[in-house]
């Protein structure tokens, strides 16, 4: 990297007058990146990054033979590794998206960060406590260096703002309760998240072992491979996938800590496909901030969608991904007009406010502090479910008790 210096430059905007960020790369210098996992979320964050200005794919990462060809097509002049730590030994890489299953993100994270390299880490991000603490650590010892963005992208949307704005205690009053749901639907015989197995998934295109990560050894399995989202050794199912944004948005936009105590229920009602992670669930989660935060989701009807209310004493807030509202409640704000969001989003906002970030030396909309504090309410709904109890956080010991 080069050498910490000031710079005056044009930014993409137009702007004049940009410092170049700790790192020393200025607003007008090309970012060039690499990708470890080329799978289908992997593919859209390379699109997305080269999309961007002044961006450059050095090298992609995988396991599987066929997502190397396949990225390929998309960044012809990239390096294909098999092993990331391949990719991380390019001095020429600036930056690494990382789009891997939730179980190898603390080891992939860490090699990255100690590696120098400036990280963008698709959610959640961490999967269990010990591996949130491993990556804790490698994250002060990169410092202000090394930017982290967590890849919850309603952090970039334009409701941020719009929230900022209907948060003001005058609209809301007391904020005591919010209520979260994420419901989809599948045609009959289609479970949700289900992925063929193609006949070239064989022992000779997969590394196995690179997959298990840290786990004990285990006979090769291309259903669990491709299929991953099912099994608990890799996944944390829906709360992982879908809760973690809903969580990531109003715990930014709040500041809520970690949750004091957590309670999920539910179970495999619908795909009895072999799955273990559930299909159906209610997840409630207690704040010190005297607030309760619920979240039920579903996989066999989508007619509540997905929606959050932030509910206050003088006023409601209801978001979907495309809208955001202000309702007053009239017994409080009896001449209270309702007001619609008005900021627009970039589809590509949050590789962009990474990418900004490096050059800049700003925090992310989405930093590790917001990343390590939902991994954890994460972590603690799945911990409740499997068993089948309440799970409290101990904030000194940082600890699930």
């Amino acid at each position: 990297m080069q050498s910490r210096r000031n710079f005056i430059g044009k930014v993409a905007t137009g702007l004049a007058g940009t410092l170049a960020g700790a790192n020393g790369l200025a607003a007008s210098d090309r970012i060039r990146f690499g990708i470890v996992g080329a799978g289908a979320r992997g593919t859209e964050l390379l699109r997305e990054a080269l999309a961007c200005p002044n961006t450059e794919c050095l090298g992609v990462a995988d396991i599987y033979t066929r997502r190397l060809e396949e990225a390929r097509t998309i960044a012809p002049n990239a390096t294909a590794h098999a092993d990331y730590r391949r990719l991380l030994e390019d001095p020429a890489v600036d930056a690494v998206l990382i789009a891997t299953p939730p179980h190898l993100h603390a080891e992939q994270f860490n090699a990255a960060l100690d590696a120098g390299k400036h990280v963008y880490l698709e959610k959640t991000m961490a999967f269990t406590v010990d591996h949130a603490r491993q990556m804790r650590g490698a994250f002060q010892r990169a410092g202000a260096r090394r930017v982290v963005q967590i890849g919850h992208q309603f952090t970039s949307s334009g409701h941020v703002a719009d929230a900022a704005h209907f948060l003001q205690p005058e609209l809301m009053g007391k904020v005591t309760f919010i209520q979260a749901r994420m419901y989809r639907n599948t045609p009959h015989g289609k479970p949700q998240w289900a992925r063929p197995v193609y006949p070239d998934m064989t022992p000779e295109n997969i590394h196995w072992k690179s997959f298990l990560g840290e786990l004990p050894e285990q006979p090769f399995d291309a259903h669990r491979f491709v299929n991953w989202r099912y099994f608990w050794d890799y996944s944390g199912g829906s709360v992982f996938e879908n809760m973690s944004h809903q969580l990531a948005f109003w715990y930014k936009a709040m500041a809520l800590r970690i949750p004091r105590a957590v309670t999920m229920t539910g179970g495999i009602y619908l795909w009895k496909d072999g799955r273990e992670v559930p299909d159906t669930m209610t997840v409630a989660m207690e704040h010190e901030e005297e607030l309760l935060y619920t979240w039920d989701s579903g996989f066999g009807n989508e007619r509540l969608s997905v929606t959050e209310d932030v509910m206050g004493t003088a006023g409601t807030i209801s978001r979907t991904p495309q809208t955001i509202r202000y309702l007053p409640e009239k017994k409080n704000r009896p001449d209270g007009n309702e007001m619609a969001g008005v900021t627009r989003t970039d589809p590509k906002a949050h590789m962009q406010n990474f990418l900004d970030a490096i050059r800049t030396g700003r925090e992310p909309n989405c930093p590790f502090d917001l990343g390590y504090r939902v991994a954890i309410a994460c972590r603690m709904a799945v911990e409740s479910y499997r068993q089948q109890r309440t799970v409290r956080w101990d904030a000194v010991q940082e600890e699930i008790v």
